[in-house]
């Protein structure tokens, strides 16, 4: 989310909670691609923990989804400036890592907590010409590697080693940008992204012009050359789908968080709804691949 669009949306759920009292276009067209996704449910997206990202664990066994949102940051976090978190994303062998940024300043925070629960951070300074905003993580599914989003229109994604996981990163030192995704088609506002495979990622975009591919808010598929790690792949993307935006108000939504749960095959998508409904009916959207 970016910075302007998230503090917009934390001030009017700031203001819910005390109510409750608690131009680079690519000219290369996007092909078609050959699998489609339906849409076959939804649930409710509760607006102060389950309205910026999600995540399925499959360590421990029969773990719960886990959801990121104004409410899920602790005070002992947002107190020292990281008080934006983004789309989690967790690893097959159980590290589970939420990226944070600030409002200001020269990095970003990513936090993990190993399969014995202990948390640990990581930071990272900012590369030249890198942006501020720290919106998903997605760890590749080899694990050892992890890839991050900016914000805006963009031809990259970042590529790290994981924290936590790699042997290469230590909480004591700066997590390094390691490599790119160099994508062949320019994204906007991407919120979050999820492995499809280890060669495939799956990105939910908060796209409001609809100019890159004919349609706001897309569902977006990006075929990797190789799994990311330490140099530099590229990436086709080809857009989908647009994501549902269905709600009882009027407005501008917000396509958030995405996350692919392998053992069901089930892709969801959160879409936070405008206005008051942001209460009311924003959704996780479930799909299934045809």
């Amino acid at each position: 989310m970016a910075l302007r669009a998230r503090q917009r949306c934390h001030a009017v759920l700031t203001g819910l909670v005390t109510l409750a009292s608690v131009a680079v276009l690519s000219t290369a067209a996007p092909a078609q691609a050959a699998d489609t996704w339906t849409e076959v449910g939804s649930d409710r997206a509760d607006p102060l923990t389950e309205s910026q990202g999600l995540t399925s664990v499959e360590v421990p066994a029969n773990s719960p989804n886990r959801y990121t949102g104004i409410g899920t940051i602790p005070v002992s976090v947002s107190s020292r400036g990281w008080n934006h978190v983004g789309d989690p994303d967790a690893s097959y062998n159980g590290y589970y890592i939420e990226p944070y940024q600030a409002d200001s300043g020269t990095a970003k925070m990513f936090r993990v907590q190993a399969p014995n629960g202990i948390w640990s951070e990581y930071v990272h300074t900012l590369g030249s010409g890198e942006a501020l905003n720290n919106s998903f993580v997605a760890i590749t599914p080899g694990g050892q590697w992890m890839v991050s989003g900016e914000w805006g229109t963009m031809t990259r994604l970042l590529v790290h080693p994981t924290p936590g996981v790699n042997a290469g990163t230590s909480p004591s030192a700066n997590l390094p940008w390691s490599s790119s995704i160099r994508l062949d088609h320019a994204v906007r506002d991407v919120q979050g992204c999820d492995f499809l495979s280890s060669t495939t990622l799956l990105c939910a975009s908060d796209d409001p012009a609809g100019t890159l591919f004919g349609m706001t808010k897309p569902l977006l598929q990006i075929d990797l050359s190789a799994e990311p790690g330490s140099s530099d792949v590229t990436g086709h993307v080809t857009a989908l789908r647009q994501l549902p935006l269905r709600s009882s108000c009027s407005g501008g939504f917000e396509t958030e968080g995405i996350d692919y749960d392998r053992r069901s095959g089930t892709l969801r998508v959160i879409v936070i709804s405008p206005g008051f409904c942001v209460l009311t009916d924003s959704k996780t959207y479930r799909f299934t691949r045809g």
